[in-house]
């Protein structure tokens, strides 16, 4: 078996556009799929596809591990988030060609079950762009919560830290409070949640100041307390609080990882499957944390690949805690991609069709060309002109 070629189909998701990947191979009717989705990078990243494609178009598809050496070491240069999301997303596919020709569902090749459901989490506003990052104010929080709920999750994430510079000003750090308060008031302590702080202190005092604030109301963790590669500054901050800390879906080299985990900075590392080199580079990651103690719950507010892959990742991965997922992005997640995904009570559901189990519509992908993503971190400006971390 030998690979044809390599084809991307862009699918516009407002904030997004989904890069989708399709690996062809000579078996007829046998092809793969997968997802190297990178906001604000759609153009950079498709081109880096075929810049890649060149290296392994005529090898096996089935030597996932050589494709990726490939890509990598033969690129020379380090390829950073852009190239790394392409070597994502056709090793992804290759895991589903991989699935398909032995007929069985890709948790079976990486290891086999070692769970029979996936807790899942999901955005305040089920994925609505404006409602996760422009939910500010108590009583849309509280409502929102109670949507999430409703729709059969045990778990959620919210966005409200403020857009912070050094300082933390007390009125916001405040605010905070409120606002964490009158969630965990709103759904009680059955419910989990998560607050994510997008890297926006730029300091380990202004974060200090938030994971205070927050720390009566529990959250399961608190996600990128401080900008990726902070590794000093998460150990400090983790000396100070009892919080959980999660960080990692910006880090895109296994070696970052070793590095945060090897410092003790956090509970949690987060990488993403459409960014850090695919699934196989992920398990080693998550290996990586295992050995430490630290568990994995890994990034993934992309398109429904993406949210497929991670579903095989977690049903094989021991240390998995959590899955993030966006399915309510847009109305018509499902239409684009049919695929396993099937949530009961919180949980997804272990699935059994061949490869990573998905069709993609191609048809209804063109409906939804490329278009410039909104430029949501454009907001990201302190009151006298800073410009800052969205």
């Amino acid at each position: 078996m030998r690979i044809t070629s390599i084809e991307t189909r862009v699918v516009n998701a407002e904030m997004r556009n989904w890069v989708f990947v399709k690996v062809l191979t000579d078996e007829p009717g046998l092809h793969g799929w997968g997802e190297a989705t990178l906001e604000w990078k759609t153009r950079a990243v498709v081109g880096a596809v075929e810049d890649l494609a060149p290296l392994i178009v005529g090898r096996d598809p089935r030597d996932i591990e050589q494709a990726v050496r490939v890509m990598r070491k033969q690129s020379f240069w380090r390829l950073g988030a852009i190239g790394m999301s392409a070597i994502s997303g056709i090793e992804m596919a290759l895991w589903d060609i991989m699935g398909k020709h032995f007929g069985v569902p890709v948790w079976r090749l990486l290891g086999g079950k070692v769970r029979d459901k996936v807790g899942v989490y999901t955005h305040l506003g089920l994925g609505d762009m404006r409602a996760v990052y422009e939910t500010m104010e108590a009583d849309p929080l509280v409502e929102r919560a109670h949507a999430v709920v409703e729709k059969g999750y045990r778990a959620f994430k919210a966005v409200f830290i403020p857009y912070t510079h050094y300082h933390a000003p007390l009125p916001d750090v405040d605010k905070v409070a409120r606002l964490m308060e009158a969630l965990r008031k709103a759904v009680g302590p059955g419910i989990e949640i998560m607050v994510d702080f997008h890297g926006r202190p730029a300091s380990v005092s202004a974060a200090l100041s938030y994971v205070e604030a927050l720390a009566p109301g529990r959250p399961m963790f608190i996600e990128e307390p401080l900008p990726p590669g902070d590794t000093a500054g998460l150990k400090a901050l983790a000396a100070h609080t009892s919080v959980p800390l999660a960080t990692g879906e910006r880090l895109v080299e296994r070696a970052e990882f070793v590095e945060l985990l090897s410092a003790g900075a956090v509970s949690i590392i987060q990488p993403d499957i459409c960014h850090c080199g695919g699934l196989s580079e992920a398990k080693k990651i998550a290996a990586h944390a295992e050995a430490v103690g630290v568990g994995v719950a890994p990034h993934n507010p992309l398109g429904p690949i993406a949210g497929v892959a991670a579903l095989h990742f977690a049903v094989s991965t021991p240390n998995h805690i959590i899955q993030e997922e966006m399915v309510g992005a847009v109305p018509w997640y499902f239409d684009v991609v049919k695929g396993p995904i099937r949530m009961v009570d919180g949980f997804w559901q272990v699935p059994e069709a061949p490869g990573l189990g998905i069709e993609v519509d191609e048809a209804v992908c063109a409906r939804y060309p490329f278009a410039p993503e909104v430029l949501h971190t454009q907001n990201a400006v302190m009151p006298d002109g800073t410009i800052v971390d969205w």
